[in-house]
């Protein structure tokens, strides 16, 4: 029961969390990019898919409609929470680091739970393979 809450909970605060980025990316789009341009990216590229990919990533690990989009999801997060956190520990910016390294223990609660709280079970998650070796 415990897992249940774990994975709601962490679910609502990572999507949360993307959700306010790409409101920020949104409303404050001068300030993205000049920020985006400091880590040595191409802002002009990024910005308009990154609001895009900040949106439908939660709302394919929320809505579930197919397992697979959902574990892409999962995956994509992980690998851009990843490159933010260490784009930014790159730059000597290690503060701005800390929203990647908290969404990256979100999603790890996330993902490791999702089958407790979800009736079609993911493959990948990790107490899938444990519930299947006890069948």
């Amino acid at each position: 029961m415990i897992e249940n809450y774990i994975y709601w909970v962490s679910t609502a605060l990572l999507s949360l969390l993307y959700f306010a980025s790409a409101s920020m990316y949104i409303a404050k789009g001068d300030f993205v990019r000049n920020a985006q341009a400091e880590l040595g990216y191409s802002a002009a590229l990024l910005v308009p898919l990154m609001i895009v990919v900040k949106i439908l990533g939660p709302i394919a690990i929320l809505w579930r409609f197919n397992v697979a989009i959902s574990d892409l999801a999962y995956a994509g997060m992980f690998y851009h929470l990843l490159l933010s956190a260490s784009a930014h520990l790159g730059v000597r910016k290690p503060k701005g680091s800390i929203p990647a390294a908290v969404g990256i223990i979100l999603l790890a609660a996330s993902f490791v739970t999702q089958n407790v709280a979800r009736e079609n079970p993911s493959p990948y998650a990790p107490m899938a393979i444990i519930h299947d070796a006890f069948k």
